[in-house]
């Protein structure tokens, strides 16, 4: 299974979460355009860097430009997270974890947060954002969990029945359309989550130093 780590221009993760995530097989590093700042400043290799280069630092450029791949793509039709992913989809790799994705714009946060869903049916996508661990999931889902760890659980329609087993706040056949209801830090009871989803996707958003230090990925 070929997975890779997608850097965006957003505020970046630690670098120890980058360096976990690469000991999991995440090993290719592809920063999109001004991602590449960031891995600059943690001495971070990526193997490639795409996007329009509107935002990549000159000093960055520079020291990558003789060292890494470098892709530019001036279509202004997709963002160049979304030229990443393509870009990952293209090449046949099956996971990608975002990071760097969110920060001071919340339009770049709420595109990005789309984008997962956009792309869904396509690539196995999962985001970092701060401590949070961001992934969605439809159809049955079986989660490694710590008991008493936080679990948050979004839904965005009505259609979309979520039944649950080992959450201290039960689930059953439940809605979660988006402003209306959710199921914000609900608790996990055991070291197993089980979530029944129908007609739908959903998010599930968790702690990832926690999960990072019980291994629950």
């Amino acid at each position: 299974m070929k997975k890779c780590i997608i850097l965006a221009n957003g505020k970046p993760p630690r670098k120890k979460i980058i360096s976990f995530f690469q000991m999991k097989g995440y090993e290719n590093l592809i920063c999109a355009d001004g991602g590449a700042n960031s891995a600059l400043k943690m001495k971070l290799h990526p193997d490639l860097i795409i996007g329009d280069l509107d935002s990549i630092s000159q000093t960055a450029l520079n020291h990558f430009k003789s060292r890494t791949k470098i892709i530019q793509l001036k279509r202004q039709n997709d963002t160049d997270v979304e030229k990443c992913i393509t870009y990952a989809i293209s090449k046949g790799f099956d996971k990608a974890l975002l990071t760097g994705v969110t920060g001071n714009r919340l339009d770049h946060t709420f595109c990005n947060l789309g984008i997962v869903l956009k792309f869904f049916p396509k690539i196995e996508l999962s985001l970092i954002a701060e401590n949070s661990f961001l992934k969605p999931f439809r159809g049955n889902a079986k989660l490694k969990t710590h008991p008493g760890e936080t679990i948050s659980i979004y839904g965005f329609d009505n259609k979309t029945k979520i039944t649950s087993k080992g959450l201290k706040y039960p689930l059953s056949k439940t809605t979660l359309p988006f402003g209306e209801r959710e199921s914000t830090s609900n608790i996990a009871t055991s070291n197993e989550v089980e979530l029944k989803i129908k007609s739908g996707v959903i998010f599930v958003i968790r702690d990832v130093n926690l999960m990072m230090k019980y291994d629950l990925f």
